[in-house]
This record gives C-alpha cells, structure tokens and sequence, in this order.
C-alpha cells in the first residue's frame, strides 16, 4: 500500500509520526510525507496518488486538518486515518463522511493491520484501537490493545522519511529523542492523566515505561552516522524518572556519543546527585517545571506535588554545575490571581533562571483542569473554541485576563531583566501594549534561543564568526521573517489552487496561510 502521511511545518520534528512509519515499512509499505505550506502541495498528492492518508491532530489545528482533508477527499480517492492526543479524547470527528476512521491510543500496531486489511481486500472495521461510523451514522469503537511493554521492539523512529520532505529538520543540527511513554503525575492540565485513567486505565507500572539506554544511544548513533547532529534535545516529561537508568546513561553517553544535549526535570524527584551525573554526561540546558509560585494554584489545582523548596534546591544544583537553568512556568490558573502570577515571576527572579519559558493554561476538555474550570462556570466547552496560539491567549475569562496575557510577554525580560518589573505591572492592563508587547516578546525568544545555541556551539568548539551571538540572532531573525513571508506566499497559491479545484472553502484558505 501506497501511504501518505501530512502535516503542518512545526518548529520541532515530531517522533510518532516516525514510530508509525518504522512500523508500516517493516511490514512492507511504502510510506512518504508532505509538509505544508507547499506550493506544489496539491501536484505532489497527485503525482503520488496514496491509498492511505495518515493525519496527527493536536487541538487548536484541528478543524484546518479536517478541512484540507475533506479538500482532497472531494477529488481524490483515499482512506483517511487520523490519531493523537486530540482525536483519542474526541473521536467524534469520525462521523464526518469524509473521515474514514480514526485511531485511538498508541497506534503503531493498528495502524499496520489496517494497512495489511485494505491490501488484501479484507474487512478492517474489526481492527483493535480503530473507531469508525457505521451504516446509521452511529460511532463504533473497538476495543484497544494493552500499551506497548517493549519499547525497544518498536525499532528505532524511521527518520528518512520525515527528513526527506521537511529539509529543515533533516538539517538542523539539534535533533529530537525521547526515551519513555507515560507519566507518573497527575498535573491536571496535561494528557497523561486522562490518558492512563480514562482511556487506558491502568497503574503507573503499566503506563510509565522506558527504553533502555543502548537503545537510545543506537538511535543517537544512527542519527549522527547519517544527519547533522551537534545536539540532542530530550523531550521526556521526567528525565530523571529512574535513578539506575540515569546512572547508567551518564557513564556510557559520553563515552560513546559525547552530544551535549538538554532535558525535563521533575523537582520533586531531583537529587544533587542527578545533576551531577548529568553535568558529568553533557548536559547543558536543564529545566524544572516551576509552573507556579502559589502553592494552592501549584498543588491543588495543577496538582503538581512539588514543595516550593524542591523547585529553589533544583534550581540552585542547576546553577551550581553551571547548566543552563530553564524554567517552565503557566499564568492564569484557576483560583489564582493576578498578584499570584507576578509572584511566579519573583520565583523565577529569585532562582535566577536563565531560560524562562511561560504559557497560559489551556483547560483542554477531558483534562482534569478542564473539570476544575467548569466547576467555577469558566469552561471552555468545544475543542474548536480553543486557538492553536495557546502561548498568546487566555481561552477561560479569568478575572484580569487582559493583565494576564500582557504579563506572559514581559515574563522572560522581566525575570532575566528585574528591573522592569515596576514598569511592567503599570502596563499590564492596557490593549495599546499588547502588540509591542508581543514583537518584544518574540525578538526576546529569538535572543534566549542564541544564548542557547552560543552553548551548543562553544560545547561542540565551534566558535566562527558567524557562532557570534549578534550575528546568530540577526540571521535567526531574518531568516525566520524570511521563512514567514515565503510560508504566506506558499498559502496563497494554494488557495489559487484549491480555486481552481472549485473547491472555494474560505475556511481551507485561511489555515493554509
């Protein structure tokens, strides 16, 4: 079977999509992808002619997936799948015609029977972790297999594929890995929770489980044995989740990789010891889930189960090894305040972290904090009332919202900068500054990525002259407004192309853009 998979250009590689591809092309399909905005997106699908169109879904982007795929469905003929997160919490989209059936759960053995199914001619509804719409136009959904035990039989992502139709991840020279499924949390703005007790309901022994590290470092080797790799960027929730397979990985990884590379850690779990075996691995960016300085907002409502000396002891063993310390912070939680938010933001000051990352919580509806909101009549009640800029906006109107999105863009200038902090609470809340607000904001995050880079490079020994942080941040600037403007340029011709397939959907239009 011929199977396509597409998606959006995000600003990181995505591993499932890679996991799904190993595992179709060693059961003997042939697997290619499309990235857009592509101007050729649309000759490329033709040209190609798949049997299987394969989707990931994240909520916010959801309904522009939904309707490019109905754009093609309109003209071509192919079954469409689609997975993830957001489908698995609302697999409703189904019982649009133009869906054929969507995945729930971890998908890499269902995927592969279904392809096996349609191949052979054979029926497919009974496929486990597949949901589909019946005859009456009534949702099915079969039953899931258990969670996949044996992560390393899983092979290794397959990244070829990726790489050949996104460049940009084929050449940057930071690569993505992750070393574990699951989490043993129960943070109430994230999916593991939901995941593990509403759609798999297991124990954390059965959910939590990870790879072990001479798979993880074959996969490193692969990657450096065939793509840029100066470094490796850990996207594990906990890190530091088990203290043997740290041990373990921080005396055979330098050895045998030598990549400096970054990674999550859990406060409440953190011992100075990690971080020392970390430092003694390559280590060099660390950050530590603040979240908030309240401990009511910190505790009973994103559930974190952190005491406010765990996050100030990480912090200081972080500095104290010299690791870039970042931080992980979220504004405007339920039963918070204002004044709460700016106290984050003093916890940050305080720890002196050098790479300050903030968003605005998001009660996605299945989450627990989606049921904490709706108990205080603030819900957000539909997916598709969420925006895919989950960074910029409050979806809930807490109390000071306007205040509280213009802080979010003061927060890393004002943590790395304290002295602004009297400036910023007198502009907090007026609409004139969000925009300024904003182009600071991102030129900031622009500058804090350079410092970042500026340590990958002096780690690798690469100190040209265009590793000089002026000149990497005034390329990176240029060359993103560049990437910008060409990526709109991109989203109009499709548009002019979806006209002349009649199609007319403005909505289509709008989210190529």
């Amino acid at each position: 079977m011929k199977i396509l998979h597409i998606a959006r250009t995000l600003p990181q590689e995505q591993l499932g999509p890679m996991y799904l591809i190993r595992a179709l092309k060693d059961a003997g399909h042939e697997v290619r992808a499309l990235y857009v905005p592509d101007p050729l997106w649309l000759s490329k699908f033709r040209d190609y002619a798949p049997d299987i169109v394969t989707w990931s879904v994240m909520t916010g982007s959801h309904t522009a997936i939904q309707d490019v795929n109905r754009l093609l469905k309109s003209k071509f003929d192919f079954f469409s799948i689609m997975g993830g997160p957001h489908i698995t919490f609302s697999p409703e989209c189904v019982l649009r015609p133009e869906i054929d059936a969507v995945c729930l759960g971890e998908g890499e053995a269902a995927i592969v029977d279904l392809a096996n199914a349609l191949e052979a001619g054979e029926e497919w509804r009974g496929i486990e972790n597949l949901a589909y719409a019946d005859d009456k136009g009534e949702m099915v959904k079969n039953p899931l297999r258990p969670l996949v035990r044996d992560l390393d039989a899983l092979g290794q992502p397959c990244r070829s594929v990726i790489y050949d139709a996104q460049p940009v991840y084929r050449d940057s020279p930071r690569k993505v890995i992750v070393t574990q499924r699951g989490c043993p949390m129960n943070c109430s703005f994230c999916f593991h929770h939901a995941w593990r007790k509403k759609i798999y309901n297991v124990s954390n022994a059965e959910y939590v489980r990870k790879r072990s590290v001479s798979h993880v470092i074959e996969e490193a080797l692969e990657i450096k044995a065939n793509y840029p790799l100066s470094f490796v960027h850990f996207v594990d929730d906990i890190f530091n989740i088990d203290d043997e397979w740290l041990e373990e990985f921080s005396r055979r990884w330098p050895v045998e990789v030598g990549i400096p590379f970054d990674a999550i850690l859990m406060a409440n779990m953190t011992k100075e010891s990690h971080i020392r075996q970390m430092k003694e691995a390559g280590c060099i960016y660390a950050r530590v889930a603040f979240e908030a300085a309240n401990d009511y907002v910190r505790n009973t409502v994103f559930r974190k189960k952190t005491e406010r000396k765990h996050l100030t002891d990480s912090a200081r063993w972080i500095k104290k090894y010299g690791i870039r310390l970042g931080s992980l912070n979220i504004l405007g939680g339920p039963g918070g305040s204002l004044r709460d938010d700016i106290d984050t933001v003093k916890l940050n000051i305080e720890c002196q972290v050098d790479h300050p990352l903030c968003s605005i919580i998001q009660p996605y509806p299945e989450f627990e904090i989606n049921e904490i909101t709706k108990e205080m009549g603030i819900a957000v009640a539909e997916y598709d009332e969420f925006s895919p800029y989950f960074n910029r906006e409050a979806t809930i109107e807490v109390k000071d919202k306007r205040s509280i999105e213009n802080l979010h863009k003061w927060f890393p200038l004002v943590v790395r900068f304290p002295k602004l902090l009297p400036l910023a609470q007198k502009t907090l809340r007026y609409r004139l500054t969000s925009w300024p607000l904003l182009i600071a904001y991102m030129l900031f995050s622009e500058w804090l990525v350079t410092e970042q880079n500026t340590l990958y490079n002096r780690a690798q020994g690469n100190r040209s002259l265009k590793h000089w942080p002026p000149i990497d941040f005034t390329a990176r600037v240029i060359t993103k407004g560049i990437i910008r403007f060409a990526g709109n340029l991109g989203g109009k011709y499709v548009t002019r192309q979806a006209m002349r397939l009649q199609m007319g959907d403005e909505r289509v239009a709008a989210h190529m853009e």
